[in-house]
């Protein structure tokens, strides 16, 4: 059986700091570095993906703009907003990329399931989706074998700045999130519905008590 997963809570952060600090984290690994996921949440920004168009970013306005390595196009983060990073040695799971993409989906959709929503993928057009509306983002980068960055669901924010921009590049797309839906309504809620599913979906365990109620202070 592979090595268990730290999970990290890491709170309210800018984007720019974690971002240099995923990198660092992956290009510095060895062999004995644990795999990691981070739980956070971002100060307003919009992120742009390494390929992504500037006429996606229609009126940013004052939220600053960040352009990142990973995939895909624009996107918003912002408080309310559950980020999870994957910082995991794919080969150390016997996990491809096309996998962690579809347990990374599928976790979201069974644990929007608890709360009776009923969630989706949309052929190609990664993230999870309630009808035609978004509720999660996906983009990852992969490096000699190595992930890092991950997913963005929508819990309980201010949708506004999605207005802002063509989400993930599709003009009009409509984004909605788990707490308007009859959903979890608060980060620790959706991360404890998350973590068991993704557990499940890419047959891994944590290293970490994620449980204790000290982990999410």
């Amino acid at each position: 059986m592979s090595r268990g997963i730290r999970v990290r809570w890491l709170g309210r952060q800018p984007y720019e700091p974690i971002y240099q600090q995923m990198r660092a984290f992956t290009a510095e690994r060895h062999a004995g570095t644990d795999d990691e996921i981070w739980l956070l949440e971002h100060e307003p920004v919009f992120t742009q993906g390494r390929v992504g168009d500037a006429a996606h970013l229609l009126n940013p306005g004052d939220i600053p703009v960040v352009h990142s390595n990973r995939g895909g196009q624009a996107t918003y983060h912002g408080p309310g907003q559950l980020m999870v990073y994957t910082l995991v040695d794919l080969r150390r799971h016997n996990l491809g990329v096309r996998t962690l993409v579809d347990g990374l989906e599928g976790a979201v959709i069974d644990a929007l399931a608890t709360d009776g929503i009923t969630a989706q993928r949309h052929d190609g057009a990664p993230g999870v989706y309630v009808g035609d509306a978004k509720l999660a983002s996906l983009g990852l980068r992969v490096e000699r074998f190595r992930s890092y960055h991950g997913l963005a669901i929508n819990v309980a924010m201010d949708l506004e700045p999605f207005t802002r921009i063509n989400p993930c590049g599709y003009q009009g797309l409509v984004m909605t999130q788990s707490s308007t839906l009859g959903g979890a309504a608060t980060l620790p809620d959706m991360a404890r519905q998350l973590l068991p599913a993704l557990s499940a979906r890419l047959d891994v365990q944590w290293a970490t008590n994620w449980s204790a109620p000290e982990f999410w202070t």
